[in-house]
């Protein structure tokens, strides 16, 4: 696969990465193993697989069903009564329809998320008002401020993905039951549910339930991810039976395909086996997240999705890693530089078997750290501009941190309790399994301590645990993408433009930073003191260093029955 290909097809798709089949089209007809479409690997099994296979010709040779007919069967196998439910070709087609009818003048959204939630509402010119998520918080969402955020813009619209999408956060259940009865006289509360099959740290964390006797919520809900049948792109919402059937009236009767008719009808033949495929992806999960944590400088969020959001050694750039990771051992990655509120320093993986981790650990060992650990991959150089929405900012900090600071990561890696830097260490080969940690823990790059007159920050023993950090004062450096500010050279302060901070946050202060003021803001601009949508990314909060451990694996559905939409077994 050559490079000026893989250049061509994240250029054309600036907003997504390329599809498999476009991968496929430029190497030897088959793609690359795959870290970045977050699809279950364990279901359909290969049997279900060959039944299909042996019907392809009956399956697309004639029309499907009724949109209704699917639905009603669908409903049986989750226990849902089918008024409340509405079947779309893919979660997409139905927030596409939730914008056109439902969501009058304004949204809030908490980024980074999926994409089509802020980009579908300024398709149509409505205001989206993007509420970011700290790093320095381990991109946890806090539903207090969330609300007095809403409450300030006076929004008419309020989304929740959980899992959020890409960094796994999740919210339990009756935080979530809180939150809506806090915003009862909203328009509209969406709870974005795509990846809750995959989460174990609560029994019955859905809310279709709540969503069915509630005038303003809807539950949004995917069929590809879990079922691991992306292509099929069939997906559904429950709501209150007003709110369903609106959206429903709007869908063309045959918005179904074949393939989705003959899943869903084969599904109750396969509980079994779907319950089990999300119990070793929940496995994998902690697998993953601690082989990845042995990475030096390589940071590991909690997640309760079928991916990690990790963030790259100082000094590494995500598009760099994407495409050498691609043309040099065939894996693909998600690099999420273009969503709003992330950088170009994150990448989303998506579980996969302990195998694949091997060869992906294996592969970015040699595109970060070459023949020693600890040496990033160096910079994107300038002459390549289509790395991603947020590259232009990446480069304007890049810039304010001056030169001398390309050899950070190595140097923070051999700091020493002294906090003086240490000698390099020799060169180690791939961790074994018995040397890695038994939980995924975040791990934060060391930084050197700071001159004085700013914070002075504990020195990091070389250790796999995470050492409490204060976060306070960090605001108005430059970020480093994790909460932390950048040691700066002395001449640092001549260097930076004069127009550097408005592109910061408010600067650190004994009270929290004030909120932005009321009133409408303009289509399409995020409420957070009028930055752009790129420049929300990498923002920090003065809050401390939050716990970032694992939720335990707990609330598998039993292998012998349904797993149904609120996470209990139900007979198949």
């Amino acid at each position: 696969m050559a490079d000026s290909n893989v250049t061509s097809l994240f250029r054309s798709t600036a907003a997504h990465s390329p599809s498999m089949a476009a991968l496929a089209r430029e190497s030897d007809g088959t793609g690359p193993v795959d870290f970045c479409i977050p699809c279950n690997p364990y279901f359909p099994t290969p049997a279900m697989f060959d039944e299909m296979a042996a019907r392809l010709r009956e399956i697309i040779t004639y029309y499907p069903s009724s949109a209704d007919t699917i639905t009603a069967e669908l409903c049986n196998l989750l226990q849902l009564p089918p008024q409340c439910v509405a079947m779309g070709n893919g979660s997409t087609e139905l927030i596409t329809w939730i914008d056109h009818l439902l969501v009058r003048e304004s949204l809030a959204i908490p980024v980074p998320t999926f994409g089509r939630w802020t980009d579908q509402p300024m398709e149509t010119g409505k205001r989206v008002d993007m509420f970011p998520l700290q790093e320095s918080n381990g991109f946890a969402l806090d539903l207090a401020q969330y609300a007095e955020f809403i409450r300030k813009r006076n929004t008419k619209v309020a989304v929740i993905c959980n899992p959020n999408n890409p960094d796994g956060g999740f919210l339990h259940k009756q935080a979530l039951v809180q939150f809506m009865d806090s915003m009862a006289d909203l328009d509209l509360i969406v709870i974005d549910e795509s990846f809750l099959e995959f989460a174990d740290a609560e029994v019955e964390p859905s809310v279709v339930q709540e969503a069915m006797i509630r005038p303003n919520v809807v539950v949004l809900r995917s069929l590809g991810k879990n079922f691991g049948l992306h292509g099929i792109r069939f997906g559904y919402l429950v709501a209150n039976p007003a709110l369903a059937g609106r959206i429903r009236s709007m869908l063309p009767k045959w918005n179904l395909n074949a393939f989705a008719e003959h899943v869903v009808f084969i599904l109750k033949e396969h509980g079994a086996e779907y319950a089990q495929s999300l119990q070793q992806v929940r496995r994998d999960r902690l697998d993953m997240a601690s082989h990845l944590s042995a990475l030096p400088g390589l940071t590991v969020y909690p997640s309760q999705g079928n991916f990690l959001f990790v963030r790259l050694p100082v000094g590494a750039e995500g598009t760099v890693v994407r495409d050498r990771m691609l043309t040099e051992h065939r894996i693909l990655v998600r690099e999420c530089g273009n969503k709003i509120g992330s950088s170009s320093r994150f990448l989303r993986l998506v579980v996969r078997p302990q195998t694949d981790v091997r060869r992906l650990v294996s592969g970015l060992e040699q595109v970060l750290y070459g023949t020693r650990r600890g040496a990033a991959v160096p910079e994107l150089g300038t002459g390549t501009n289509y790395s991603s929405g947020t590259a232009a900012v990446d480069r304007l900090v890049g810039a304010t941190n001056g030169a001398g600071m390309q050899n950070l990561a190595a140097q923070a890696l051999g700091t020493g309790t002294s906090g003086a830097p240490a000698p390099m260490p020799a060169p180690m080969p791939v961790p074994a399994a018995a040397q890695l940690p038994p939980q995924p823990v975040p791990m934060q790059v060391p930084q050197p301590q700071p001159p004085q007159p700013q914070p002075q920050f504990q020195p990091m023993a070389a250790s796999a645990q995470v050492q409490q950090m204060p976060m306070a004062g960090m605001a108005d450096h430059p970020s480093n993408g994790v909460g932390m500010p950048m040691q700066m050279p002395q001449q640092a302060p001549q260097q930076q433009p004069q127009q550097q901070q408005p592109y910061g946050v408010p600067a650190p202060a004994p009270t929290p930073a004030p909120m932005p003021p009321q009133g409408p803001t303009p289509t399409g601009v995020p409420a957070r003191n009028g930055l752009t949508a790129a420049q929300v990314r990498g923002a920090t909060s003065p809050n401390g260093m939050q716990n970032l451990a694992p939720a335990p694996a707990t609330g598998w559905p039993n292998a012998q029955s349904w797993p149904n939409a609120a996470g209990m077994g139900q007979a198949g």
